[in-house]
């Protein structure tokens, strides 16, 4: 208890009882009010501060049981705070609303006049006595008393406006609810049971765009998986079907089409395919030595307008990044393969030793090769795909929806699924699980709806998925032609998975198809300097840093003195052409770390990625020493040394 002197001159234009209200409500303290009395001169305030400690905790308390549904548990508690405090209105309100969630509405009734009796200004006991008028009742003009006098104790309580909303709308007077859901969404968009409601009255009208729209809404702004989340989804998913089969979804990629047909300068086809293993496939014109691209989709694969916009944007991409001379082709070779069945070994050991047939075995090392891979190109291009369509198509969303969802729970059962585990590598499934966990948190940015924890994935996945994402989302709003082969690179080398794979300028590769063509543009440009590869500047950058690192790399200098005695009784002319040879392989790259590599013109000889590096430079050196700068291998120290012990010898 503590005393306040005050004027007689108080100018609050109330007198005694506005300045007790004032003093009340400034010394409350959470659901406890103090004693306020004047007498003459004097202010009195009590607060039962030892009341206050005792009772807050055993409230909270109350409170944690009641969010998370424990209501036996938390009833007790209630009952004796309120029989030590019964004047305290929000013990009494928490009580009607366990009561009304029980299933007994009388009694809750009950314990909220309780709670308006000693606060006739208790918003949430008005709104709960109005809810309970409305859907137990059936008495909406009750129901509406109570929300109006709510109104007048909060008029921006968008809670309040949106129940209004609510017993409008179950008196079919749809127009009139819109317009407190609407005027509860500008006072707080967050919430999401107004978007519900709006997403039904949307329905009922048959808007069913704007009835996706805002279902998805309400889902995006549920935190918490509760009755109202499920309903939510059941929703979306109700509302995309009616759209997909209401809707011509081929009105949706028509004219996408034709820009493309357009700006590529090449026709698209857009056939039916059962045969097709995916649900939907683009064969580039230019892969398959055809006039035109061709796009295969299953007829019969649900929402299959969504993958026949993907493969859309694709090309749109592509021919993107060939305006710039940035395409990049994905390539494996044998040698990658090779690479990738080493770690398979554990795993072909358990077949073999269950009796599975040899081809069987070679189905399985096959498929994971090439599923690791597809998912290593096509996760971080998919991404950036997504977010275009969602944000440039808002029509297909619907169809988008349904198919992303489809596409997510096969990805969960194939990280998930005992069968693949028990047989599959532990690293392929972990980055395998890393890629689907990348698709599953855009689906939630872009839908609502988490998967997340459905993948079971240790804090190192998730942690990788999440740096992956944030990476793509640095990209995704400035996006330049070609910047998400960066992604592709960046991503399989933090995973380590990059030696599976190659990544090859498409200009490069083409002119490297054939040797006249090869010759015409070396002699125009010989190292590549006018083409634009930051891939292949990536590459380089990460060799020299490395070789820095190591010094003076002596098997650099061996090969280079097994270079040096192949070259020694060679004509000049035939040291060129070695020499032009082995650059037109390396304008696909050379890894140091691979073998097998083969020169045509040095029979039943297999290099090693540092061997044939060292008849690379040697070769240059020897037929056009003036260009060798420009080859940017730092052997520069190996070959003095290699020519050093070449002479001694």
């Amino acid at each position: 208890m503590f005393y306040l002197r005050f004027s007689q001159n108080y100018a609050g234009g109330g007198g005694n009882s506005l300045l007790i209200s004032e003093l009340e409500n400034y010394y409350t303290f959470g659901p406890f009010t103090p004693k306020v009395s004047i007498t003459e001169d004097w202010v009195t305030i009590t607060i039962d501060t030892s009341t206050i400690l005792l009772q807050e905790n055993d409230y909270r308390k109350t409170v944690a049981l009641c969010e998370k549904g424990n209501y036996q548990e938390a009833k007790p508690i209630l009952q004796n705070l309120i029989e030590n405090n019964p004047t305290n209105s929000e013990f009494h309100r928490i009580m009607g609303q366990i009561l009304s969630d029980e299933g007994h509405q009388d009694e809750a009734i009950n314990c909220l006049i309780d709670a308006l009796r000693w606060d006739s200004k208790n918003n949430w006991a008005l709104l709960m006595m109005g809810n309970i008028f409305a859907k137990f009742k059936n008495d909406v003009p009750t129901a509406m008393r109570y929300y109006d006098q709510a109104l007048v104790v909060n008029p921006n309580d968008n809670i309040t406006i949106s129940n209004i909303g609510a017993n409008l709308m179950q008196q079919g007077k749809f127009e009139e609810a819109k317009k407190y859901f609407w005027q509860a969404i500008k006072i707080n968009n967050d919430y999401p049971n107004t978007h519900f409601a709006l997403g039904m009255i949307a329905e009922i009208e048959n808007d069913l765009q704007s009835a996706f729209y805002s279902t998805v809404q309400a889902i995006k702004l549920n935190k918490n998986k509760d009755v109202l989340y499920q309903n939510s989804v059941k929703q979306a998913f109700e509302i995309a079907n009616k759209i997909i089969v209401a809707t011509n979804g081929k009105k949706i990629f028509r004219e996408y089409r034709h820009k493309l047909e357009f700006e590529g300068s090449t026709e698209i086809d857009i056939i039916k395919d059962s045969e097709i293993l995916t649900a939907a496939k683009i064969e580039f014109a230019e892969n398959h030595d055809r006039l035109k691209h061709i796009l295969r989709f299953k007829p019969n694969y649900l929402a299959v307008e969504h993958l026949i916009m993907h493969e859309l944007v694709h090309l749109d991409f592509v021919i993107q990044a060939r305006k710039v001379e940035l395409n990049q082709l994905f390539t494996s070779t044998q040698q990658h393969k090779t690479a990738f069945i080493k770690i398979l070994q554990p795993s072909i050991t358990k077949l073999q030793k269950m009796k599975i047939s040899e081809d069987a075995i070679s189905n399985f090392c096959n498929g994971m090769f090439n599923g690791l891979n597809l998912q290593a190109y096509n996760t971080p291009i998919d991404l950036f795909i997504e977010d275009f369509l969602y944000n440039e198509f808002s029509e297909l969303r619907p169809y988008q929806f349904v198919s992303l969802y489809t596409l997510i729970q096969e990805g969960l059962k194939a990280v998930t699924d005992k069968s693949v585990i028990d047989f599959s590598p532990t690293m392929v499934i972990s980055k395998s699980k890393i890629f689907n966990l990348v698709n599953a948190l855009q689906f939630k940015a872009l839908f609502g709806i988490d998967f997340i924890k459905d993948f079971n994935a240790t804090p190192a996945e998730l942690r990788k998925s999440e740096e992956f994402y944030i990476e793509f989302l640095e990209y995704k709003d400035n996006r330049k032609p070609g910047e998400e082969f960066e992604l592709v690179l960046h991503w399989a080398e933090d995973l380590q998975i990059d030696q599976y794979f190659q990544l090859v300028n498409e200009n490069q590769y083409r002119k490297g198809s054939d040797i006249d063509s090869f010759m015409t543009n070396f002699e125009e440009d010989p190292f590549g300097i006018e083409e634009k590869d930051p891939f292949k500047e990536r590459e380089m950058e990460k060799f020299q840093k490395a070789q820095d690192e190591i010094g003076l790399n002596m098997a650099v200098v061996m090969f280079m003195v097994d270079a040096l005695q192949y070259f020694q009784d060679m004509p000049a002319d035939t040291i060129k052409k070695i020499a032009f040879e082995i650059a037109m392989q390396g304008t696909q790259g050379f890894d140091p770390n691979q073998k097998n590599y083969i020169i045509g013109s040095i029979a039943n000889k297999r290099f090693s990625g540092y061997h044939i590096l060292a008849y690379y430079y040697v070769s240059w050196m020897l037929a056009i020493p003036e260009m060798v700068s420009q080859l940017h291998l730092p052997f520069e120290e190996e070959y003095k040394s290699a020519l050093t012990m070449f002479k001694s010898k």
